[in-house]
């Protein structure tokens, strides 16, 4: 699907949102585009990412000359009185103004050089944490996406068990007003149908707040869903060893990097602090003028005029302990990062093991649950006819209904889980994109949403 036909769509989506006519099944990358530029989380992510880009012309600066102007004038009122007891006494009030200007270009600064370098590692860190945060933005469409899939499909099946159940409870009334059957049989149907009402409403409420917490991403209403349809197959991680994925997560996973990047500007920061100790080597050039006297008869006006060009060179000596203690400060942050990066390296395997059995124990699942779903569906039909010529109970027909619709929830629920498990993989080795959107979307049938809400 091109760029343009995916624009299209999601400005179709709009409009149609925004007027209040039905709108079409939206599928997986429609949302996740609808989220892009919505979520407020992703929106704080990008914005951080920008602010740390100005780091390096603000660091670049500490290598660049600076220039400084200055201007000023003043009124003088000069008195003078002489002790010889001969000379009078003289006063006189002047002006006087003075303009300068000043430019110092750094040398050798070593702590400059490294709040360069340590700009730049900034810059790689944030580059990163963006990178996690659009992991993190296509992990939480997705959940949230197939919450509302899953919920919908409690709801039905709630609603499909109530009905059946109903009709065993008509049946049973029935029979016990014709006498061929106790009231017994009529209790239980009721305290089923009772049951599976309360069922219905949490379902329903269930539904509405995970529809909430997809509006909550997109920022608008939440359209119909395509759910998974014939197309989903099931498909084991490639290469099929758990070992290769963790030992891959814990190179390229995107947490790590981060951390990585911490750790190599907690050891830039010891260079700086140890760095105070050096000399700073600077030249600088300054040009003033000052003009003072007055117009006036009989009175004086001076103008001069200087320029200075020299080199400036300043050794620290000593400043209370302050410059050890923060290199100590600074290696104990090391150190500290130095954890924080092993723990990434754990917390990346340890995802990238989990994600790896949620696939493969998923297909394994989801395979169990479909036979499972063949027999409940051939045990409700034996408990049925069973029923018919008296070798099964009422209850017996109850329990394999309620076996029946257990088993398309947990079906349905590890198809989601399944689906989900793939994409945490991809983002524990670092590698989860749109790509991986656009795939899933390939699993999922719109039109069967659209039909859904049609005949809603």
């Amino acid at each position: 699907m091109t760029r343009t036909v995916l624009h299209a769509r999601y400005l179709v989506s709009a409009l149609l949102l925004a007027s209040g006519a039905p709108a079409h099944a939206a599928d997986l990358l429609d949302i996740f585009r609808l989220a892009q530029p919505a979520d407020a989380t992703y929106a704080a992510a990008r914005a951080t990412w920008a602010a740390a880009q100005e780091r390096i012309p603000q660091a670049r600066a500490g290598l660049l000359p600076f220039a400084s102007v200055s201007a000023s004038t003043q009124y003088n009122d000069r008195s003078t009185r002489f002790r010889d007891g001969v000379s009078p006494r003289s006063s006189g009030d002047f002006t006087s103004s003075n303009v300068g200007l000043s430019v110092t270009q750094p040398l050798y600064r070593r702590q400059n050089t490294v709040v360069y370098d340590q700009a730049l590692t900034l810059v790689q860190q944030a580059d990163a944490q963006l990178a996690v945060a659009a992991q993190d933005l296509i992990l939480r469409v997705a959940q949230a996406y197939f919450d509302v899939l899953l919920a919908q499909d409690n709801v039905a099946f709630s609603e499909a068990q109530k009905a059946a159940i109903g009709q065993q409870l008509e049946q049973a009334k029935r029979n016990f007003e014709v006498g061929t059957a106790t009231i017994t049989d009529t209790h239980e149907a009721q305290a089923r149908y009772d049951l599976t009402t309360s069922q219905e409403i949490a379902a329903r409420s269930e539904l509405e707040l995970r529809r909430r917490g997809l509006e909550q991403v997109i920022a608008r209403a939440a359209p119909p869903l395509a759910p998974l349809g014939p197309q989903f197959t099931l498909k084991p991680p490639k290469p099929a060893v758990m070992d290769t994925w963790a030992a891959l997560a814990q190179r390229a996973n995107l947490q790590v990097r981060v951390a990585q990047s911490a750790l190599v500007f907690a050891a830039q920061e010891i260079d700086r602090n140890r760095y105070a100790h050096y000399p700073t080597f600077d030249a600088f050039a300054t040009a003033s003028g000052n003009t003072s006297g007055t117009q006036d008869a009989g009175s004086f006006r001076t103008d001069s005029r200087s320029g200075v060009v020299g080199l400036q060179l300043a050794i620290p000596i000593y400043q209370g302990g302050a410059i050890n203690s923060r290199v100590r400060e600074s290696i104990a942050n090391e150190d500290r990062a130095r954890q924080d990066l092993e723990n990434a390296r754990r917390s990346a395997e340890f995802s990238a093991r989990q994600a790896f059995l949620g696939i493969t124990n998923g297909i394994a699942q989801v395979r169990a649950l479909e036979a499972a779903l063949v027999s409940t569906q051939s045990q409700l039909a034996s408990t049925r006819l069973g029923q018919e010529v008296g070798v099964r109970t009422q209850v017996d027909v109850l329990n394999a209904q309620q076996l029946l619709f257990s088993a398309k929830r947990d079906l349905a629920q590890s198809k989601y889980s399944y689906v989900l498990s793939l994409l945490r993989l991809e983002a524990a080795i670092g590698e989860l994109t749109e790509s991986d959107i656009a795939a899933v979307n390939q699993w999922l049938d719109p039109a069967a949403a659209t039909a859904a809400a049609g005949g809603r």
